[in-house]
């Protein structure tokens, strides 16, 4: 089938929309109608790497409808409304069989070849290949995906909402109740307030904590933090992290840390800023040229968790039901993290918005296909659950 498509063709290139070629899914995939896509930092990421094969449509926060499943599929039919996963897992491996799905390798090999699970491409245009990113490649009208990315939703999930579900949103929540675990009554400080680290907040909102400390250097997503549940407010730029911290917390220091901003120096804070015997979730991907210095005086007795969380430890088929069950029962925030809707003729705009440090980062703009967008210059953050 012929789709239109945002192509990229060249590294730092903008997007071009094309008309490209589908095929048909094989035994485990699905033919999805893509309704709606997040545009995350990530595709931009991709877009700026000698790594991603190209031609590639990128795109990987998708949510749409089963148009036609493969002869093997079992778990969603045609007529199904699903968000995408971009981790699908094997089931089988040592990881899967002991619950920590979120640590399976087997998608990373055809991932980074631009593949799908089998090593092949159903993407094409004049009879070249096309790469897929992520096994998803939402930048279009269509995608055929592993079965195992798609995740069932209740009929009443709205497409837009859904498609955040599978990206930001899915490993801020996760890397809270996950992979920190906090408990009711505890103390968070979460490091980094952007995509995820606005929804690590609502994670711990979630689960009950008493005191959530937003830390960050931009004023501006420090108030917006205030929206979706944080007690407090630290400006790390301004103010000494660790001091903030425990004056915050009786000289104790938090239970919890969460740091999403992928700078070593806010682990070090973090960690620094936690109570004895507490936990410190690493989800921000370090760059490897980086140092991360920790005090050794003393670090048996301290008794903490430095432990990092890739995609926030989730369970796909778990939490993406339960997050959007939460927003639905008006407990979980999306519709505030829609920061403008658009065509995917204006997906450039998307990305390239990423490049202004006074932009609002603290959401996505959504991509939809179907329905006229509205377009929405600045977020309201009115619903408070």
């Amino acid at each position: 089938m012929k789709m239109k498509a945002a192509v990229m063709t060249e590294v730092g290139k903008p997007l071009q929309i094309q008309t490209v070629d589908l095929a048909s899914p094989k035994a485990n995939e699905v033919l999805v109608k893509i309704e709606a896509t997040g545009v995350c930092h990530s595709d931009l990421n991709a877009l700026y790497d000698d790594t991603t094969p190209t031609p590639a449509i990128l795109g990987h926060e998708g949510a749409g409808v089963v148009v036609e499943v493969g002869t093997n599929v079992k778990n969603v039919q045609a007529g199904d409304k699903v968000a995408l996963s971009w981790m699908p897992y094997c089931g089988t491996c040592e990881f899967c069989v002991t619950g920590a799905v979120h640590l399976c390798e087997s998608a990373f090999g055809p991932m980074f070849n631009g593949t799908l699970l089998d090593g092949t491409s159903r993407l094409s245009k004049d009879g070249n290949p096309i790469y897929h990113y992520s096994l998803l490649s939402t930048f279009a009208e269509y995608a055929v995906v592993p079965e195992m990315s798609c995740i069932k939703l209740p009929e009443k999930m709205p497409f837009a909402q859904a498609s955040l579900i599978g990206c930001g949103v899915a490993t801020g929540y996760g890397a809270a109740v996950n992979a920190a675990k906090v408990t009711p009554g505890s103390t968070v400080a979460v490091f980094g307030i952007g995509g995820v680290g606005i929804n690590a907040i609502q994670g711990a909102r979630i689960a009950g904590a008493s005191k959530i400390i937003a830390c960050d250097v931009k004023d501006a997503n420090l108030e917006i933090a205030k929206k979706f549940g944080a007690t407090h407010t630290v400006n790390v730029g301004k103010e000494n992290g660790e001091e903030a911290l425990k004056s915050l917390t009786n000289g104790y220091g938090v239970h919890y840390a969460i740091d999403c901003s992928g700078h070593t120096s806010a682990t070090e804070t973090a960690w620094k800023g936690t109570r004895k015997g507490g936990t410190i979730v690493v989800v921000g991907a370090f760059n490897p040229a980086m140092t991360l210095n920790l005090p050794a005086g003393g670090f048996h007795r301290a008794g903490k968790i430095l432990k990092g969380s890739f995609y926030g430890d989730i369970q796909p088929y778990r939490d993406f039901l339960r997050i959007s069950e939460l927003y639905l029962d008006g407990k979980f925030m999306l519709d505030e993290l829609i920061l403008k809707r658009m065509t995917l003729d204006r997906i450039n705009e998307a990305l390239e918005s990423f490049h202004d440090c006074n932009c609002i980062n603290v959401g996505r703009s959504v991509i939809e296909f179907t329905s006229t967008p509205i377009q929405c210059e600045e977020t309201s953050f009115e619903r408070i659950p």
